[in-house]
């Protein structure tokens, strides 16, 4: 592993200094392991997500030091299988597979902070083993998909010919009049399911999948101006689209 350290470009930079291991090389592979999950999780944190601040800078420290024990057993017991940092990373995945939520909308929540987390862990031990290079610019492309992505991905999925909406009806009977009209728009129906959760309400809850068949929808409609034309019906209670 030690031969890898030493190929890192900023380890060269520095004529290997950093590759070494000793107080101030571990300091500062602690210290940008924690800066770096202190970032993502205050981003995470913004967001209001279930990992966030406190979440992803232990993950990150824990990470980096259960690497660095890998290297100390590597150093002086010439230990070949990094077995804390498996370990640590392995319980990330468990610990970021706990923090996906579903909606009543029937919506997975959480999916890319779960991810981001797990990833986490791996730019933390990256930092502990001293592959500083790969950590930063791994760093670099997460913090611009989880702040500059959404805003892209929203403008294409606006855009698509299929999307997904949450549907109220103040009267479920309304169903068959909602139908009607969103067939007259040109949109087909490709599924339909209920919400249980409000079958002793009066109300008719439902998540509808739909494409855009019509010409003229393609060309000069997105699903929010669909959206918006479909909510000033006046047996719909709340309609919006599922991300």
């Amino acid at each position: 592993m030690q031969d890898f350290v030493a190929m890192d470009p900023l380890n060269k930079l520095s004529n290997g200094w950093l590759g070494e291991f000793n107080i101030w090389t571990i300091l500062i592979r602690v210290l940008l392991a924690t800066l770096i999950g202190f970032i993502l999780g205050l981003e995470r944190s913004r967001k209001r997500h279930t990992a966030g601040l406190r979440t992803f800078t232990i993950v990150s420290l824990f990470s980096c030091i259960a690497s660095l024990l890998d290297v100390y057993f590597a150093v002086n017991f010439n230990a070949i299988f990094p077995a804390v940092t498996v370990a640590v990373i392995l319980g990330a995945a468990i610990i970021s597979g706990n923090t996906l939520l579903y909606s009543s909308k029937s919506q997975i929540k959480g999916l890319t902070t779960a991810v981001s987390l797990w990833l986490m862990s791996i730019m933390g031990a990256c930092f502990g083993s001293g592959f500083y290079t790969v950590s930063i610019i791994a760093f670099i492309v997460v913090y611009i998909s989880l702040n500059l992505m959404p805003r892209f991905e929203l403008f294409l999925k606006n855009r698509s010919n299929h999307f997904e909406i949450h549907l109220e009806l103040k009267n479920r009977n309304d169903l068959v009049n909602f139908t009607g009209v969103v067939r007259k728009l040109g949109l087909r129906i490709d599924d339909i399911e209920a919400n249980p959760a409000y079958n002793n309400t009066g109300l008719g809850v439902y998540s509808i999948s739909l494409t855009i068949n019509s010409q003229e929808l393609k060309k000069y409609k997105t699903h929010t101006e669909i959206i918006e034309a479909l909510s000033t019906l006046e047996y719909i209670n709340c309609i919006e689209e599922i991300h």
